[in-house]
């Protein structure tokens, strides 16, 4: 069961949603800021701290977009159902991303928690109120949001790659970029979903996952610490694992 608790309840300490400025907005060398205090604070006011259990549903596609929220812990998928029932994954979600995209009043997609995850839920209300008062607050918080809009970006890159191996590869490269924009060490990528996720993700069989990446191991580009953790112990032969498929398009 989902539960909703609210700020002095516990959960987090009451620092309000950390919005980092995407690298796409960002200049130079500086690959992003949090929010001031102040502009923490201003958000903390109307949040409340919801936390899911694997695989619970955050929003669903079509509902009244009422909130969007910033993830403190866990990963998220950003999903649509298709018309045979098989989901289609547009996207993962990490600590400090804002998700609920919303056109027209509702969300586009769905939101499932991949593994258990504690959110900072903002009403959409409140939230304009403060953004029409804030301009920089606008900002930052606009600019969090186009992270979705970029994830579709590399996704529709990835989705354009024809054989397995090549996808499997791009989406441990693009996991480790995301491990790196959070402070994380690379060098090791931590497989946080399914295979079954993965598979939706890529546009392939789950089946095809664990084969390119049984490939992969045997050309000694990675080697897997346990199920979960993926070591990238050649990256010259990852790149060319990759550009060996592509090339035999």
């Amino acid at each position: 069961m989902n539960a909703i608790v609210p700020n002095n309840t516990g959960g987090p300490p009451r620092r309000g949603p950390t919005i980092m400025v995407p690298a796409l907005w960002a200049s130079g060398e500086n690959s992003g800021r949090p929010l001031t205090a102040e502009e923490q604070a201003l958000l903390a006011v109307i949040s409340t701290v919801v936390r899911f259990r694997r695989g619970g549903r955050i929003y669903a596609e079509g509902d009244r977009a009422d909130a969007v929220f910033n993830i403190i812990t866990g990963v998220v998928k950003s999903c649509q159902t298709l018309p045979d029932g098989r989901q289609h994954i547009a996207g993962f979600l990490f600590a400090d991303d804002l998700i609920g995209l919303a056109q027209n009043g509702v969300y586009v997609n769905s939101a499932e928690a991949v593994t258990a995850a504690t959110l900072y839920r903002i009403p959409r209300a409140p939230l304009e109120a403060r953004l029409r008062n804030y301009p920089d607050l606008d900002f930052q918080v606009i600019s969090k949001l186009c992270h979705e809009l970029r994830e579709a970006q590399r996704h529709a890159v990835l989705l354009s790659e024809q054989h397995a191996i090549a996808k499997v590869g791009l989406f441990l490269q693009m996991l480790e970029t995301h491990q790196a924009a959070r402070g994380e060490s690379a060098g090791e990528v931590y497989l946080q979903m399914t295979r079954r996720d993965i598979a939706a993700y890529v546009a392939i069989t789950p089946e095809a996952v664990t084969r390119s990446l049984r490939e992969l191991v045997r050309r000694g580009a990675i080697a897997f610490r346990d199920r979960r953790h993926v070591q990238i112990i050649n990256r010259a032969r990852l790149e060319a694992a990759i550009s060996k498929t592509r090339a035999s398009r």
